[in-house]
């Protein structure tokens, strides 16, 4: 019976469901309770209910009909519009998720389910280990991409389970912060730069760490083992629309795990999102690098990105080397002790600069004022409908952004036959270093289109100085930057590991190496050759890489990744305003793409350093962008949410703001006034 007192009153019923492990104990409790209860008084009544005694520390109340967590416990219930048909559910804050990593390992840990996945995935890397979490984020498989896998998974139930590694003891997955000062320069693990593993010094960290030593090298060594049946049984986008699919399941990083549908020991892949990996060094960085490794490893066996077959052998080369190389780590004759850090990649860019030697710091102080130019003799294609190309030699004088070309050289003092502006151009390389063709594709954008020209330079010293000065160009940069001279040695070191020669006798016996050539190229290849040819061919592209060290053969693999024109595109259908039918939007870390869907060509790139502001209209799910010059477009996004691209494109420009100064610390609300929108 209800008092008297109790029905004059504003009071109500509320049903309450408590998520416990105790079987004996009800969990449904009705409290009664009034509009000015705040959250943590509602929180104590109904723990005095239970009489359970344990520790509540972790729980909080999950409004189902809402989607949504009421975490603010001075806030009354008509504050939080909780009213007597509302259903709460009384449940840990912290849960169990299964992650598959990019090395195609999956850890089950405990998990944040009511903070945004942002903060989230930052709680993930710190058990993990791997610095700059703001590069990763977690991506949902969608059910086309698991329809190929379903029958394998059923038949396989129990060897996936074994092959879990169970990371749920760790202090910030039961449900406590981490330590502010894990990731100080002090305390982050050191790993020996040449091997990749644990050095001595660090050792005793790992014992108050979930990631044991023998964890640890899980994560940051490679082991490929995957045979044919195993790639074939992997979902491989083909086609655009494909690749678009793929990246409608990122999560939103401004929500939580709970409020996007997510359940306890789901599974989901942690992947880096962003292709800026800013910071990389070896000594702090073994497993990040690694998992870096393994995302590009994986991009090029299941043709994610396009390669060439001279490039499909040099990726093949470098992870052959766990297999193929003998080196006596003791015997090392290279000085570590001394190696500098490797070069910083540049917000906002992805050049990575492996320096493993030490840096040069003696041309720190640079004439800005004096830009250099380039010149020489080259030869200039252009394509032409319906009939051959048409090749001719001109001299090319390269100065500030804009390549001009004149009939000789004697005639450079007058005016060009025509002026490029390679500002907001795309570059392309059009490079078979067997057959000594050494070209630069420029993709020069006009008012309809782009306008497609061709270089094609004599040899590799002349094509890394053009090369590199074009790519700066395309980026608003001139060849007095600072980058200038690490882009040309980076892409002549690439060229030298294309650049092997047959020696008979270093694959005499291919027979003799155990080695399996079907993990280190896709299936394409593997149809195309037999096996002995393929470890023929291997062995011959390894020669040049043999001396690499582990670690520099992973990151020499990053940085022939970096190289490829698909590089850091994620793809996503839109229809732009204005247009009759779909297109793809290329999103990367600098600009935006528009790519004819039935030829996958480029139509028209936007850089973001030209982007004025940005805006979504939430009520018909509509991206507008301005640009300088009064150029703006607007799009709609097919494929997936089109809070997804509009994250994307905060997120990089949140990006380009870091810096070493801010010792590692982020501002997270910065990334959320960018990225979250207002919806």
């Amino acid at each position: 019976m209800i008092s008297s007192n109790e029905y004059g009153s504003h009071s109500w019923e509320l049903l309450v469901t408590i998520d416990h492990q105790h079987e004996e104990v009800q969990k449904e409790f009705l409290l009664r309770v009034t509009g000015d209860l705040h959250i943590g008084g509602l929180m104590l009544k109904l723990v005095e209910q239970i009489k359970i005694s344990q520790d509540w520390s972790d729980y909080a109340f999950w409004w189902e009909q809402k989607k949504c967590w009421l975490l603010k416990t001075h806030w009354t219930l008509d504050k939080c519009g909780v009213q007597a048909d509302a259903k709460l559910l009384f449940t840990t804050q912290h849960k169990m998720l299964r992650l598959r990593l990019p090395n195609m390992k999956t850890v089950r840990l405990k998990v944040s389910f009511s903070s945004m996945v942002f903060r989230a995935v930052s709680d993930i890397c710190k058990i993990l280990n791997i610095r700059r979490s703001e590069e990763l984020s977690l991506l949902k498989q969608l059910e086309d991409t698991l329809k190929k896998k379903k029958k394998k998974d059923k038949n396989s139930k129990e060897l996936v389970t074994e092959d879990i590694l169970n990371l749920c003891n760790s202090p910030v997955s039961s449900g406590l912060s981490g330590s502010p000062g894990l990731y100080s320069k002090t305390m982050i693990p050191i790993y020996d730069p040449v091997t990749g593993s644990p050095a001595s010094s660090t050792i005793t960290w790992f014992s108050d760490s979930p990631l044991t030593e023998q964890n640890c090298n899980i994560l940051a060594f490679s082991h490929p083992n995957c045979s044919p049946e195993t790639l074939a049984e992997m979902y491989q986008p083909r086609t655009l629309s494909d690749k678009a699919k793929v990246n409608a399941g990122w999560l939103d990083s401004s929500r939580s795990l709970m409020e996007q549908g997510i359940l306890e020991d789901d599974q989901l892949l942690l992947r880096f999102k962003y292709y800026t990996f800013f910071d990389l060094n070896p000594k702090y960085d073994a497993v990040r690098i690694n998992q870096i490794y393994e995302q590009a490893r994986w991009a090029i066996l299941l043709e994610e990105i396009d390669c060439t077959e001279e490039e499909m052998l040099i990726f093949a080369a470098l992870q052959a080397q766990y297999h193929v190389s003998k080196l006596s780590l003791s015997s090392e004759t290279q000085d570590f002790t001394r190696e500098s850090e490797v070069d910083e990649v540049e917000a906002a860019l992805s050049n990575l600069e492996v320096t493993l030697e030490g840096g040069n710091t003696s041309n720190i102080l640079e004439d800005i004022t004096d830009i250099p130019k380039l010149a020489d003799n080259l030869r200039l294609v252009r394509p032409r409908k319906l009939s051959l190309k048409a090749i001719k030699p001109y001299w090319f004088v390269f100065k500030d952004t804009s390549v001009s070309y004149f009939k000789n050289k004697e005639s450079a003092q007058g005016e060009p036959i025509e002026k490029l502006n390679l500002k907001g151009c795309e570059v392309v390389p059009d490079v078979n270093v067997a057959a000594k063709k050494f070209g630069i594709k420029l993709l020069i954008p006009i008012a309809d289109g782009m306008n497609e020209v061709y270089l094609r330079c004599d040899d590799e010293d002349q094509y890394a100085r053009w090369m590199a000065a074009c790519v700066l160009a395309s980026k608003g940069k001139t060849m007095a930057d600072s980058s200038y001279r690490p882009e040309v040695h980076k892409i002549l070191s690439f060229l030298k590991m294309k650049n092997w020669t047959i020696s008979p006798q270093a694959v005499s016996d291919p027979e003799s190496i155990d080695m399996k050539p079907e993990c280190f190229v896709s299936l394409r290849y593997t149809k195309k050759y037999k096996s002995k040819q393929l470890v023929a061919r291997i062995l011959e592209a390894h020669q040049n890489v043999s001396q690499m060290t582990l670690v520099e053969a992973k990151l020499r693999f990053i940085q022939a990744w970096q190289s490829l024109p698909e590089f850091g595109l994620s793809y996503y259908i839109v229809r732009f305003k204005g247009s009759k039918k779909d297109d793809v939007l290329g999103v990367s870390y600098n600009r935006l793409i528009r790519i004819d869907i039935a030829t996958g060509d480029p139509i028209t790139t936007w850089r973001f350093s030209n982007m004025k502001q940005w805006n979504v209209n939430w009520e018909i799910r509509q991206v507008a962008i301005e640009f300088d010059q009064n150029v703006s477009i607007a799009f709609t996004c097919l494929s997936a949410d089109c809070k997804i691209i509009h994250e994307y494109i905060g997120g990089y420009i949140f990006l380009s703001t870091r810096s070493k100064d801010q010792n590692e610390t982020l501002d997270e609300d910065l990334f959320h006034k960018l990225t979250g929108g207002q919806e």
